[in-house]
C-alpha cells in the first residue's frame, strides 16, 4: 500500500475506567511489573497506522498512572455509559480522520490486528465503521452467551451480531464455520461523533450489544477476520491466566501477530 494514501491522522483511544463491577481497578492491576493499562498502551503504540494513542479516563488514579508512564491521557466526563461515548468525547477535541476504540483490559492486544481493522476504512471512503472477527475453534463458545457471534455477507460486512449461535445448523455435521466478535472498533470521526445520539433499536436493547445500533440505523460495519485471540481481563482469575502468558519465553514468540 502506498503510504501517502493513509489518512493524515489515525487516533487510537483507550477508554479506561477505574470502576468495574467484577474487578474494580483492573486497569491498574500489575502484570509482569507493569499495569495492565500500560501493556495495552505500549502494544497499541506498535500499530503501524496509528499516528497517536491516547488514554481516556474519568478517574484521577488512572490519569496519574498513565501520565507517570508517559502516555497521552485526557480526563473525560464521569457520566458516559460506554467506552464509545468516552472515545467520542476525546475525538471531538482531536482532528484525526479515523478513530480506533481499543479495549483497556486486553494487555495482549495485537498491533497487527489493529492495523487490519483500520485498513478497510483507509481504502474505502464510504465505510464508516469496522471491527474484527475470529474463527471459533472451541465449539463450546458457540452456545456461550458471553461470546458474541457475528455473521457477514460476501463483502465482509456484518449481517448480525448475537449472543446466540448464528447461523443455526440444521445438520451439526455440516461443518459451518462460526465466528466470534473481537471488540475493537474503528470509526470515521464524523460518524463516531454522532453515534452516541443514534436511536437505540429493539435488537440492541434485546441483545445488549451496542454495535447493533449501527446496523439498526442502516450503517455498514466491515468485519475483518483475524487470528488474534482476544484475552480480556474481567475478573481476578482472568488476570492470573493472562499473567502466565507474560512469561519471557512466550512473549519472544508473540511478536505483533
Amino acid at each position: 500500500m502506498v503510504r501517502s494514501s493513509v489518512p493524515r491522522k489515525i487516533l487510537g483511544v483507550i477508554p479506561a475506567r477505574f470502576a468495574s463491577t467484577r474487578f474494580p481497578g483492573k486497569v491498574l492491576a500489575q502484570i509482569a511489573g507493569k499495569t495492565m493499562l500500560r501493556h495495552v498502551y505500549e502494544r497499541a503504540s506498535l500499530a503501524t497506522y496509528l499516528t497517536s494513542v491516547i488514554i481516556a479516563t474519568d478517574d484521577d488514579r488512572v490519569f496519574t498512572a498513565a501520565r507517570d508512564f508517559g502516555a497521552r491521557v485526557r480526563m473525560t466526563r464521569p457520566d458516559h455509559l460506554s467506552g464509545t461515548d468516552r472515545a467520542a468525547e476525546v475525538a471531538s477535541a482531536e482532528d484525526a480522520e479515523i478513530v480506533v476504540n481499543i479495549q483497556g483490559d486486553e494487555p495482549l492486544i495485537s498491533p497487527a490486528a489493529i492495523d487490519a481493522a483500520i485498513l478497510p476504512l483507509v481504502h474505502e471512503p464510504d465505510l464508516v465503521m469496522g471491527t474484527l472477527k475470529k474463527r471459533i475453534e472451541n465449539r463450546r463458545e458457540i452456545t456461550d452467551p458471553n461470546v458474541v457471534k457475528v455473521v457477514t455477507d460476501g463483502a465482509g460486512d456484518a449481517i448480525y451480531f448475537s449472543r446466540c449461535a448464528i447461523p443455526f445448523e440444521r445438520e451439526i455435521s455440516s461443518g459451518t464455520p462460526y465466528f466470534k466478535h473481537i471488540g475493537l472498533y474503528v470509526y470515521r470521526r464524523d460518524f463516531l461523533l454522532k453515534y452516541p445520539d443514534l436511536p437505540v433499536g429493539p435488537l440492541e436493547a434485546a441483545e445488549r450489544l451496542e454495535q447493533l445500533r449501527a446496523l439498526e440505523n442502516g450503517f455498514r460495519i466491515r468485519v475483518v477476520e483475524t487470528e488474534y485471540e482476544s484475552l480480556g481481563v474481567d475478573t481476578p482469575e482472568d488476570l492470573e491466566r493472562v499473567s502466565k502468558l507474560f512469561d519471557a519465553s512466550i512473549l519472544q514468540g508473540m511478536g505483533n501477530g
